[in-house]
């Protein structure tokens, strides 16, 4: 086997501390978007909010643009995390239904 460079293993070292870190800030925002879900669900808001997301999507692209991320991609990301959101926000809408609210 290949020993391999001690400048390649701490790259991979950086990568994965790097890996870590972004499934920890990923499971805190899907805490938080949680949290929203049940609120929206109580308030009778929609699981989706269009016009935030587009918000969102400005501020992604300029914030990855000047931090030397492809935008294309910070929206693709972007994109996925909403999509799982908002599923998670019907869910949690259709939970809380009573089923009174099944027979409008």
């Amino acid at each position: 086997m290949t020993e391999i460079p001690a400048e390649l293993a701490r790259l991979r070292a950086s990568i994965d501390n790097l890996d870590h870190a972004l499934v920890c800030l990923l499971a805190e925002r899907f805490r938080i978007t949680q949290a929203v879900g049940v609120l929206k669900a109580e308030r009778g808001l929609p699981p989706a909010d269009p016009a935030r997301e587009e918000e969102q999507v400005r501020s992604l692209r300029a914030l990855a643009s000047s931090a030397g991320l492809d935008p294309e991609f910070a929206e693709k990301f972007l994109a996925f995390i909403v999509t799982e959101v908002v599923r998670h926000h019907e869910q949690i809408a259709e939970s809380r239904q009573s089923p009174s609210d099944e027979t409008r």
